[in-house]
């Protein structure tokens, strides 16, 4: 109890002194004059061009929702930001019904993955084992690196993931086969 409570109080100096307990060295001269004569004291000048790209908001309940590649078993994606066939950063939300998995595949590239709804059963290796998958809750994490076997999906309820990266990118089945299967 002692060790935590002195962790506790040294984190929390930490994070005080990040947060304002130190200040930042004085300006020069000139840079005071200059700062002084563009802006009022206190206010923030912002990059020029700002914002290069518009804001973006998108509601859960009104996205596109279609079939996923490879898909036979109801297997469906959303794409909210970017195109992953294409290069560049992109952002799905991929919704796996109650007793479908993909079978061991991999990507491309490396892809970061945020659980949703659901629970998500998470597995690696050329070996289809369902039964010995790791679950995931809503708010859980995991990153695939690029060209690692890996399977995923439902067992018991609908799931929904987060799935982002830099494409392109696709899904090479191991064993040359299809992509989703059956969990149970």
């Amino acid at each position: 109890m002692r060790v935590w409570r002195f962790v506790f109080v040294s984190v929390s100096t930490l994070a005080m002194i990040g947060c304002g307990g130190a200040s930042a060295p004085a300006p020069a001269a000139s840079e005071s004059a200059a700062a002084s004569s563009s802006a009022p004291s206190g206010a923030i000048t912002l990059p020029s061009g700002y914002p290069e790209r518009p804001f973006v908001r998108v509601e859960f309940d009104k996205l596109t929702w279609r079939p996923t590649e490879g898909n036979t078993l109801g297997v469906e994606t959303a794409v909210v930001e970017g195109d992953p066939s294409k290069p560049g950063y992109y952002l799905t939300i991929n919704h796996f019904p109650a007793g479908v998995m993909s079978r061991p595949h991999y990507h491309p590239d490396e892809r970061y993955v945020i659980v949703l709804r659901g629970t998500w059963y998470t597995d690696e290796g050329e070996v289809f084992r369902p039964k010995e998958t790791i679950p995931l809750k809503p708010g859980d994490f995991m990153r695939h690196p690029r060209g690692g076997p890996h399977y995923d999906g439902a067992l018991d309820e609908d799931t929904w993931v987060a799935i982002s990266g830099y494409g392109p990118t696709h899904a090479t089945v191991v064993d040359g086969g299809e992509l989703f299967a059956r969990s149970r």
